[in-house]
């Protein structure tokens, strides 16, 4: 750990690390911090999944791993290399490590193209000779359960929401990934659709060795999933560590309000817990001190003009609140 955003620091060891980034956006009325000095690591491999509310800067994140949103300060390591140093010829060869699947399954197709031609558009690019282009879009369709012609020669306007998503993540597999950024891949889709879609991104995450970023604001989905969890809130890190240790023991009353907010499996008995008050702040001016703390039942004045480091507050479990919520085992919060 080190930083006021830090989460999960691990060096060499991990593909991909982020440290300090941040992203702003001019506009007009100001500027959009819409990612502020945050930092982690994800070991090879691994699953981390990304959560919060809309608005919280997770997409924003996955994009600037791709360098697809400019950073305007921090570093981001992938392998070897600094993906903020390196060209734009540099940049196109490590993106067929780095591949993302995003939240349209249907808008992220190109409607003019078959199904067999936009899986392998990346080796398109590439200049990869059409036999193997051909032998690709097979063998990968194949792959996300969609094998034949049938499919093969659809457009995407034809596909139901699952099958478009099928084939986003086969145009993704493509290319031979080490890494795959998924940024709300179920979101857009039916409850027993999106059962499909996780179990298939865990089968080929096993069989292809991939690393994963699974950003999304389904608390549920992300358990099932995620090896480690990284919560956010309007551009900070409120709280990073096991997946399952943070779903049944949160430290930050954040996280806390969003395993709240999730729905009971019994209709009639609604959410787990009382619902989060007020509403997120404007990114062009965030709360000073704790972001949270204009929505936070135990803010005190320290939280108003303090901002909390990110710090272990239990084995592997890392927040950023200056009155952590006591462990179920604790009697008192730390101070």
């Amino acid at each position: 750990m080190a930083g006021s955003g830090s989460a999960h620091l691990r060096g060499e060891q991990a593909l991909l690390s982020v440290q300090d980034l941040v992203v702003e956006y001019p506009t007009g009325a100001g500027t959009v911090q819409a990612v502020s000095k945050i930092s982690f690591d994800v070991l090879p491999g691994e699953t981390l999944g990304i959560v919060g509310e809309s608005g919280c800067g997770k997409s924003t994140t996955g994009r600037a791993v791709l360098r697809l949103d400019r950073l305007t300060a921090g570093r981001i390591r992938f392998g070897d290399d600094w993906i903020e140093e390196v060209d734009e010829k540099r940049m196109r060869a490590l993106r067929r490590d780095m591949q993302m699947i995003f939240q349209d399954p249907v808008g992220s197709l190109n409607p003019r193209r078959s199904v067999k031609d936009i899986v392998v558009e990346g080796l398109a690019v590439a200049g990869a000779p059409s036999s193997e282009r051909a032998t690709t879009s097979a063998a990968v369709l194949e792959q996300v359960g969609l094998a034949g012609n049938r499919f093969a020669d659809m457009l995407p306007r034809q596909l139901s929401g699952g099958q478009a998503q099928r084939v986003a993540i086969a145009r993704a597999l493509a290319l031979g990934p080490r890494l795959l950024i998924c940024d709300e891949p179920v979101s857009a889709l039916d409850v027993s659709v999106q059962a499909q879609i996780l179990n298939l991104i865990e089968e080929l995450k096993a069989e292809f060795d991939l690393t994963v970023v699974f950003i999304a604001h389904d608390l549920g989905v992300v358990r099932t999933v995620s090896d480690n969890v990284m919560v956010m809130y309007l551009g900070k890190v409120c709280e990073f560590g096991d997946s399952i240790e943070i779903y049944d023991d949160p430290a930050h009353p954040y996280t806390r309000a969003l395993l709240d907010s999730v729905p009971l499996t019994d209709p009639e008995k609604g959410f787990a817990g009382p619902a989060l008050e007020g509403d997120v702040p404007s990114p062009l001016a965030p709360p000073t001190g704790c972001r949270f703390r204009t929505r936070c039942p135990q803010a005190q004045q320290k939280c108003s003009t303090e901002e909390p480091e990110v710090r272990e507050v239990r084995p592997g479990q890392f927040v950023a609140c200056h009155y952590p919520l006591p462990a179920s085992t604790d009697e008192v919060a730390f101070a």
